[in-house]
């Protein structure tokens, strides 16, 4: 009985992943460049798209892991639109250093280095010009 009961603990064993033993019970947090904060199980791409991490911790697993900015309070400002974590619909990403916009689904939306969230035709009053001169189909 004692040997069927070591047999099974040890192919369990083989099937239960070691970073699941690991993880748990911590969770990573950290702040980006641009100051976004993050929290999750990794540090695996934890600042992607935000200047990388500017400092790096751990956090007892009684937190929730959130990839986002907090919402604003009354007392505190509303972010930069710079800073803006998820855009809105009818959105295009625009890189300001250069003043070329990207249009959702493509390939640089909302990821290169220095950029904003703003409609189409905003984009183009500030002198914004398409990526490949391919205007967003509306």
């Amino acid at each position: 009985m004692w040997n069927l009961l070591l047999s099974v603990v040890l192919v369990a064993g083989l099937f239960l992943p070691v970073d699941v033993i690991r993880a748990q019970g911590t969770v990573v947090t950290a702040t980006c460049k641009d100051g976004t904060p993050f929290a999750g199980k990794t540090r695996s791409g934890a600042c992607h798209g935000h200047g990388g991490v500017q400092s790096c911790g751990t956090a007892p697993a009684t937190t929730s892991p959130v990839n986002t900015p907090s919402q604003p309070t009354a007392s505190q400002p509303a972010p930069a639109r710079s800073e803006r974590a998820t855009p809105g619909t009818g959105q295009v990403w625009v890189n300001t250093p250069s003043k070329v916009y990207h249009c959702a689904g493509t390939r640089w939306y909302g990821k290169t280095k220095q950029g904003s969230y703003m409609s189409e035709a905003e984009a183009r009053a500030q002198g914004a010009r398409p990526d490949h001169g391919k205007a967003c189909a509306s």
